[in-house]
């Protein structure tokens, strides 16, 4: 690989994805934002997914600098496509990315997208940018590609090297040279696409499976518990089938599973279709919040316990397990729903930063040692961390709630 090869964005992808071609050469490493640039200089990844040794063995050039990008002439974007208010894409992430690599880009540059999108968005939204901005034309003066990331925070097993990587160019030949940029790096190989919408769609159809699927069961769950049968013995026993594919209920938030659907759901209403199954599953999933919340209510009545001001602790904010990212958690609408009830809620949450979880949700966490020497009526595990699993002292309680059914089943009085 002759390439010199830039990332912009420096989060949960983008970082991993940086780190990974800094272990062969040096990578220019780029992210607006001068706080992460400084910690990560500091050998600190607020993410968790890359350590401090690892840093130090990565040649990067860790910079907010557009001077310093135009020193690659292989830039790959990895920035977050997030949902607005209403449910809608919100492309600004990837426009003003889209604005900062326009200013890069030079003649012979290639340019590869790794943001979730719709099917279309890379040719159609990203490219008119880069062409504005730089003057420059696509497909003669520089090249599109994109290469969907598959990053699974938490996941210390399926890291990026490791995952299998769908490349895409807007011709076979600068496809063929994504590939072999990729493939310098990514263990599992290359998968090459047709076009730059079949990589995009195939992406986005990933997660949007993973959610049609939890929301399936998420229902059954609702189903059983109405009929006395617990959902993870029928699921364990439905296993046993060769091709039975198991999924677990939960809440399902975090910035893949629950935002990546509306993207595809968008599209597809532009067009004038309306998606009745997407959208049903995320209706399901959306609500599932609001769900546990009454059953906690439920089983706190059917034990004779008072409603007003009961004590409650809640363990696990993030969106899974593991992993400190709060982005899109429904752990917080469970906690809204909670409050409505106007109980005393106690969170405690080691693994995330508590100054993030105040500044975006007006929450303050509790340390652990508050929270152990205290009486609760109720104890929720929201998100069974590792820790709470194998080694956690939870604190004296009479109720236990075990949302995701990681505990053995005769210690809660509800799980999904």
């Amino acid at each position: 690989m002759n390439r010199k090869v830039s990332v912009i964005g420096l989060g949960y992808v983008g970082l991993p994805v940086a780190v990974a071609f800094g272990k062969k050469s040096s990578v220019i490493a780029f992210d607006i934002n001068k706080k992460r640039i400084k910690s990560l200089k500091e050998g600190y990844d607020f993410t968790q997914e890359i350590s401090e040794d690892e840093l130090k063995k990565a040649n990067l050039n860790l910079t907010d600098s557009i001077e310093e990008l135009k020193k690659a002439d292989f830039h790959i974007v990895a920035v977050p496509t997030p949902i607005d208010n209403s449910k809608k894409p919100d492309l600004m992430p990837l426009i003003k990315a889209s604005e900062t690599v326009g200013k890069a880009i030079k003649k012979g540059d290639i340019v590869v997208y790794e943001s979730t999108v719709y099917p279309g968005a890379t040719e159609e939204d990203c490219l008119s940018i880069l062409e504005k901005v730089s003057g420059l034309k696509a497909g003669d003066d520089f090249h599109l590609g994109y290469s969907p990331e598959r990053i699974n925070p938490g996941d210390k097993e399926h890291t990026f090297t490791k995952i299998l990587k769908i490349v895409a160019g807007q011709t076979s030949e600068i496809c063929d040279i994504i590939a072999e940029v990729y493939s310098s790096v990514v263990e599992a190989g290359v998968y090459k696409a047709s076009s730059i919408k079949v990589a995009e769609a195939a992406k986005v159809i990933e997660n949007t499976q993973r959610d049609l699927s939890i929301a399936f069961v998420n229902e059954l769950s609702k189903i059983f518990h109405l009929m006395d049968i617990d959902t993870q013995e029928v699921l364990e026993a439905a296993s046993t089938k060769w091709n039975f594919t198991k999924h677990n209920p939960g809440l399902v938030g975090g910035h893949c599973i629950g935002i990546d659907p509306y993207y595809l759901t968008y599209k597809a209403e532009k067009l004038g279709y309306h998606p009745e199954v997407l959208l049903a599953g995320r209706r399901i999933n959306d609500g599932m919040s609001k769900y546990v919340a009454e059953q906690v209510i439920k089983q706190m009545i059917k034990s004779g316990l008072s409603i007003n001001n009961a004590k409650v602790a809640l363990f696990g904010i993030t969106f899974k397990e593991n992993c400190p990212d709060i982005r899109n958690s429904k752990v917080f609408d469970l906690i809204n729903e909670l409050k409505e009830y106007h109980l005393d809620i106690d969170i405690y949450d080691e693994l995330t930063d508590k100054l993030e979880v105040e500044k975006h949700y007006n929450i303050k966490l509790c340390d652990e040692s508050k929270v152990q020497n205290k009486k609760y009526d109720v104890c929720i595990v929201a998100t069974p961390h590792i820790k709470y699993v194998k080694e956690f002292k939870f604190p004296e309680h009479k109720i236990f709630i075990d949302v995701k059914s990681a505990f053995p089943k005769n210690m809660s009085k509800f799980r999904l």
